[in-house]
């Protein structure tokens, strides 16, 4: 059990603890949420004694372990799996002790490392390496072979592999893919101890833990169940506390108004100074918000006639003759919405930098549209930003011939005010750096975004925006995420990327999910290649021009239904704006009258013109199955 009294802890002038108070459960799975900058990483250090409080107490049992992924990621000569095996000391301790010990204490080493199940340690430090992505052979490598984020998920591997009586995690599937995400979350779903984890990630929140903790406003608070139920019970809660505060409010108006009256008056002085005495006993009630979430807008694109993008026979890596991808032949359309599964180091990536033309192809042809622009958003370019610059210093020099109004507005429209657009780089969070790399890659209104991992240091309710941007933008959306809420929300086709080829996978998540955990993902995509019918270059591109016709109508009318269902709701926001102006009705009541019996005929007319867009959308998913 966790116990956290009275918590004060500031950093300069800004308060992110103000006699902050919780109990933890034990044995219990905790998401640990609120916006970015509250204090999650801050509060992790002092559990952790990193960080000294202020003032209050963090108390836990005498004896408790507690483990989290160390800041430094791992490095040296030595493999992954004896760094994974480290981890445990208690282990470590007794086999060095053990080489010399003989005697009655030799047999209490051997007693003891039977009870922790020392013997069978390399195999399940193995498992856990494997479900984080580490073939056989990386883990008898060294780590210093890996890159950063590589060596990060050994870090996380030895703090599993440890299993503290509390395991504290912060934000760990930034550094995995889709495939480590669905393993983590199966691993931590059986986690036999107490866990406090920091994430964004919606679905790991609501699949995994038992309880949410909620920082705001400098204090904690901890709701039952996964975060679905928590924002329906903090909905709940802030409208219980707004009407306590509104009869508050009332109740002190009245009081006052009494004071006001009667303080002069000698036959009311008495009451009217009890009336002063229970105005100061009322504490006021406070009802601690977020800030709201800036949403995020992307310019939209000019129409280009399908295909976007076509790939005929294309091949590409880094290195001469060694090919990541290879005979890719595959079409990008402009309505297109496609998400990018598989493993890491499979290419995806690669692909990723292929479409953008980040890397070019080293055999076959990649064809692209005359006036096609391409939006490129990878997590890499983070280290690119200019640090001592501001937002509006990298974003102006892209839009020379524009007003300074219009670029100050684009920064703007993904969350910048006038305030954090002239702040350095250097002084932005995580989440605001996500949203100039998504400024600067949709700058000049591209018809294909290409998406490399985007929801990185986004909080929920940021990527929750990112969501409505995407099913906004009217172009066509290729990407890569761990975050299953996302691929969810936007995608309409899956492509698994594996052994070297792309294929479209043609089940849902929870299939792909079911696939990762019995480690089929990769050999499901290598059976489909042998079993697959072989059909000359020609005969294939006969058939997706075939394909391509025969759906050609289906699609008109899917692109139609759209455009009666925007210009409809587009004509009902305009009245509504006009008959917001509550004088129309006084100034001219005809034609406030008409505009409502309009108003009535649009909402009518939308639910006709949606109900034939899914018809469209149902046809269009028969025909192309």
């Amino acid at each position: 059990m966790l116990r956290i009294q009275d918590l004060t802890y500031r950093i300069g002038d800004r308060v992110l603890f103000d006699d902050a108070s919780i109990v933890l459960p034990a044995n219990q799975l905790v998401g640990f949420v609120g916006r970015n900058g509250a204090g999650k990483s801050t509060l992790l250090a002092l559990i952790t004694g990193a960080l000294d409080p202020e003032g209050g107490s963090i108390e836990m049992p005498r004896r408790q372990r507690v483990g989290g992924v160390a800041q430094e990621a791992p490095s040296g000569p030595q493999s992954l799996i004896e760094t994974v095996l480290a981890a445990d000391t208690e282990r470590a301790a007794l086999l060095a002790e053990a080489e010399t010990a003989d005697g009655a204490r030799r047999g209490e080493i051997e007693a003891r490392l039977t009870d922790i199940g020392a013997h069978s340690a390399p195999a399940r430090a193995a498992k856990i390496l494997a479900g984080l992505g580490f073939d056989t052979a990386t883990q008898a490598g060294p780590v210093s072979a890996l890159s950063g984020g590589w060596r990060m998920r050994v870090a996380l591997a030895a703090v599993l592999f440890s299993e503290p009586d509390l395991l504290l995690l912060d934000e760990p599937t930034n550094y995995l893919d889709l495939e480590g995400t669905i393993w983590l979350e199966s691993y931590l779903k059986t986690y036999p101890h107490t866990a406090l984890i920091v994430s964004h990630d919606r679905d790991l929140l609501n699949n995994v833990v038992d309880h949410i903790l909620h920082l705001e406003g400098g204090k904690l608070s901890l709701y039952r169940g996964g975060y679905d139920q928590f924002e329906r019970q903090r909905a709940e809660r802030i409208a219980l506390v707004a009407a306590a505060r509104t009869k508050q409010e009332a109740e002190r108006k009245h009081l006052q108004s009494f004071v006001d009256r009667f303080r002069a008056k000698a036959t009311k002085a008495r009451q009217a100074q009890s009336r002063i005495k229970a105005l100061a006993k009322l504490k006021p009630i406070t009802l601690a918000l977020d800030d709201a979430t800036v949403p995020i807008t992307f310019p939209q694109p000019e129409e280009l006639p399908p295909p976007l993008l076509t790939m005929e026979s294309v091949s590409a890596g880094y290195a001469p003759g060694k090919p990541v991808l290879r005979d890719l032949s595959l079409r990008v359309d402009s309505d297109d919405r496609i998400a990018l599964l598989g493993s890491n180091g499979n290419g995806k990536s690669t692909f990723a930098k292929l479409v953008s033309g980040a890397l070019a192809p080293e055999a076959g042809e990649i064809l692209r549209g005359r006036k096609l622009r391409i939006g490129y958003f990878a997590q890499h370019q983070l280290d690119a930003l200019r640090a001592h610059e501001t937002p509006f210093q990298h974003l102006q020099p892209l839009m020379q011939d524009v007003p300074v109004a219009r670029v100050r507005a684009r920064l703007g429209s993904v969350g910048f005010s006038a305030d954090k657009a002239d702040r350095p780089v250097s002084t932005l969070s995580g989440g605001e750096k996500t949203r100039l790399l998504l400024a600067l890659a949709t700058v000049h209104a591209p018809q294909l975004l290409v998406l490399d991992e985007p929801t990185n240091h986004l909080d929920v309710d940021s990527r929750e925006a990112l969501v409505q941007a995407l099913n906004d933008f009217e172009g066509a959306v290729l990407f890569i995420s761990h975050d299953r809420h996302l691929i969810d929300a936007c995608a309409d086709r899956l492509w698994l990327v594996a052994n070297g080829r792309i294929r479209p996978f043609d089940d849902d998540l929870d299939a792909y999910r079911r696939l990762v955990l019995t480690g089929g993902a990769d050999s499901a995509s290598a059976e489909k290649e042998r079993t697959q019918p072989a059909l000359s270059k020609a005969d294939q591109r006969r058939a997706a021009a075939d394909a391509r016709e025969r759906l050609k109508p289906l699609r008109q009318k899917v692109q139609d239904a759209e455009r009666r269902v925007a210009s409809l709701t587009k004509e009902r926001e305009r009245i509504d704006a006009e008959l917001a102006d509550g004088s129309l009705f006084a100034r001219d009541p005809a034609a406030a009258n008409e505009k409502l019996k309009r108003r009535a005929d649009i909402v009518r007319e939308i639910g006709i013109a949606e109900d034939a867009w899914l018809d469209a959308n149902e046809a269009l998913e028969s025909a192309d199955t």
